[in-house]
């Protein structure tokens, strides 16, 4: 029988009457069951995160540290029980699934250790006549209750990036999982009651988007933070209105390989950053640009790179590309390749698909206005094209809509710079792909990539307003 999962909502455990089977995108089988909260379940969460946010306003630093460090000891506690959580209902590979954990116990860490270095500053203000002896002390204030929406990709980690820095503040926070991928979540709330945490302070809704859309308008709900598609994300700017808004959405992410570069290191990197979680990462490569001298010389090297990645069970410790997340996904990948090779694009490696699973692809003789290229593929897919000068590279990499990150493979600190300077993105990767992420960096992009800056530290500003108090 299945291991049920009841939803939190001020400091309670329940159930609702719409029950949701979460499904192993491996097997088909059946991960574990939870249920669905629906308009009132939501509005009792907004209720109750509201008259938290009167508690932990009030809560000094180091009461939110002292708690956070009791979330980072539970993750440790449970770290297995977390891991193959993720893989069971997001189809991770194990290993993969295990580093998820990790990283999220540091973003726990990192957020332990910003709650107790909230700085001011204090701004003389008798610069001109009439403010003489006068000083400012400015200070960040919490904002109140925050909605927090995850994708499926993360269940572990990205939950983490909402809930630690909302902690880290003072936030109570309303959190929407994906609703593939609750499970995980919810332990996380288990893990979070446990260590203290008041009561309306973190509560872990699963429910459609329709419902938890609403309370976007909600006047009790201060911050959105939201991690997803593009579409969705805009829309829910729109919808904001005044409100503090955070978007972590979607990406088309380019690599430059110089002729100057490894070429072994930057072969192994661009595949494991192409193919790592079935590519259903933000900041997957999927565009790869090689300087012509060398390209065929990358080219067999990658293939044959590629080649030596392990489909199978996510739950065998030598597998390397799992499944995707659900068949649908798959058949539109399968839908896109063709279209490219229908447009007169080569296929290098792969191509095929087998119910969720689509095998590691490479394409070359792509064109940009091709959906491969031009639009965030989510698969394990990546286009490989060469070029002549570095700026023609960089312009190739900002064509397009998105512009999350980049990485740039090249052993001259004048080129990383200029690419630094020219690259329509959030963040420049010099010698790694653009899937690298630490939790403490500045993390979101530009264009149609997203709004604001996730990482414990920069969430935080996202999540809290300056106030001045002049003397």
């Amino acid at each position: 029988m299945a291991k049920e999962y009841r939803i939190l909502i001020n400091g309670k455990w329940k159930t609702t009457d719409r029950e949701l089977r979460v499904m192993n995108p491996y097997d088909g089988s059946v991960a574990g069951v939870t249920w669905l909260g629906g308009e009132k379940d939501l509005n009792e969460a907004a209720e109750a995160a509201f008259k938290a946010f009167e508690v932990l306003r009030g809560y000094p630093s180091y009461r939110r540290a002292e708690v956070i460090q009791k979330v980072v000891r539970g993750i440790e506690e449970r770290k297995e029980e977390l891991a193959r959580t993720i893989t069971l209902e997001a189809g991770k590979p194990i290993n993969d699934s295990r580093g998820e954990v990790k990283r999220a116990q540091n973003t726990f860490q990192i957020a332990l250790e910003e709650a107790k270095r909230q700085e001011g500053t204090v701004l003389p203000l008798d610069i001109m006549p009439g403010a003489e002896g006068r000083s400012g002390i400015i200070r960040r204030f919490p904002v109140g209750p925050v909605l927090g929406i995850t994708p499926f990709n993360f269940p572990l980690n990205l939950v983490a990036h909402k809930i630690a820095p909302a902690m880290a503040c003072g936030n109570p926070i309303i959190l929407k999982p994906a609703s593939k991928t609750p499970l995980t979540a919810i332990i996380l709330g288990e893990i979070i009651t446990e260590a203290g945490w008041p009561d309306g302070g973190v509560n872990m809704v699963p429910s459609s988007g329709k419902d938890a859309e609403r309370l976007i308008s909600d006047d009790r709900i201060k911050k959105i933070t939201f991690t997803g598609s593009a579409v969705v994300g805009w829309r829910l700017k729109a919808a904001a209105g005044t409100k503090k808004i955070t978007l972590e959405l979607g990406g088309n992410a380019g690599v430059i390989v110089h002729d100057d570069a490894d070429i072994e290191y930057a072969v192994g990197r661009c595949t494991a950053g192409a193919f790592s979680y079935a590519g259903q990462i933000c900041i997957s490569v999927q565009r790869i640009y090689v300087q012509k001298d060398i390209f065929y010389k990358f080219r067999d090297a990658y293939i044959a790179s590629c080649k030596s990645l392990k489909p199978g069970d996510p739950l065998d410790e030598s597998t390397t590309v799992g499944p995707m997340i659900e068949e649908d996904a798959a058949v539109r990948t399968e839908s896109w390749v063709k279209e490219a090779l229908n447009g007169g694009a080569k296929l290098l490696l792969g191509g095929g698909r087998e119910g969720n699973f689509f095998e590691p692809t490479v394409l070359t003789d792509t064109t940009p206005d091709m959906k491969v290229c031009g639009e965030e593929v989510f698969a394990p897919v990546v286009t490989l094209e060469s070029y002549g000068a570095f700026d023609e590279a960089v312009r190739e990499v900002n064509r397009g809509l998105y512009g999350l990150q980049a990485g740039v493979f090249t052993k001259d600190i004048g080129r990383i710079f200029y690419a630094y300077e020219k690259l329509d993105v959030g963040g420049v990767m010099a010698n790694d792909v653009p899937t690298f992420r630490v939790d403490n960096m500045p993390y979101g992009g530009v264009k149609m990539s997203g709004f604001g800056r996730e990482g414990v530290r920069y969430a935080i500003e996202e999540m809290t307003e300056l106030k001045i108090l002049a003397i």
